[in-house]
């Protein structure tokens, strides 16, 4: 097996990763367990902060890295918050906070044209210069309803209605979650793409 540094401590994200990663030569470890920094996320788009957090990730270990970036569009707003979705109500805000903006926001627009998506950009580089990385997307679409339900997600999960599901986010069981998501999407696709570059250049696979 090959060590990957992901650009992330999230111990769920990281278990989550390995798990879909078990028919490739490659387990993720998360990067505060090998001291990196983490960098500042000033990318105008999803694809750019993943790729800032994965060469930084990379560079401070010598590993190769995978990162992601994600956040909600919600159309009313004309796309907001985006690559700010973490940070909606200031740097330090906390979930409860940037839902209570984001519903303070759209106080009075009608269900329908409350339409929103999930984005993600999921990256893999070989090292921190890597001319060639993986770059793949996921997109999840929903709506924001008026008020939070569910207890099983984070971040806007609570107010992410998916129609198909009847449910938002927050109130489906993880696995289920897993599947649908955006960040499930992304993933799944990079994995297939490690799994295919490993069988064309293995060496490739290796900082």
């Amino acid at each position: 097996m090959s060590d990957v540094v992901l650009a992330s401590d999230n111990q769920g994200k990281i278990r989550e990763i390995n798990s879909l990663l078990r028919n490739t030569p490659l387990e993720v470890v998360g990067q505060g367990s090998l001291g990196v920094e983490p960098i500042e996320e000033t990318g105008t788009t999803f694809i750019e902060n993943a790729l800032l957090k994965a060469r930084n990730a990379a560079r401070q270990t010598g590993l190769a890295a995978i990162a992601d970036d994600s956040g909600l569009e919600v159309d009313a707003l004309g796309g907001r918050p985006g690559v700010y979705s973490a940070r909606f109500a200031g740097p330090q805000a906390t979930d409860t906070k940037n839902v209570e903006k984001l519903l303070a926001a759209l106080d009075g627009i009608s269900p329908e044209k409350r339409s929103a998506r999930f984005r993600c950009a999921m990256v893999y580089v070989t090292h921190a210069d890597d001319p060639d990385p993986l770059i793949c997307e996921g997109a999840w679409e929903g709506k924001i309803i008026t008020e939070p339900k569910g207890d099983n997600g984070f971040g806007y999960d609570p107010i992410f209605w998916i129609e198909g599901e009847k449910a938002t986010a927050a109130e489906l069981a993880p696995e289920r979650k897993n599947i649908l998501s955006h960040r499930g999407q992304a993933l799944r696709m990079l994995v297939a793409q490690l799994a295919e570059r490993s069988q064309k250049r293995p060496n490739n696979l290796n900082p």
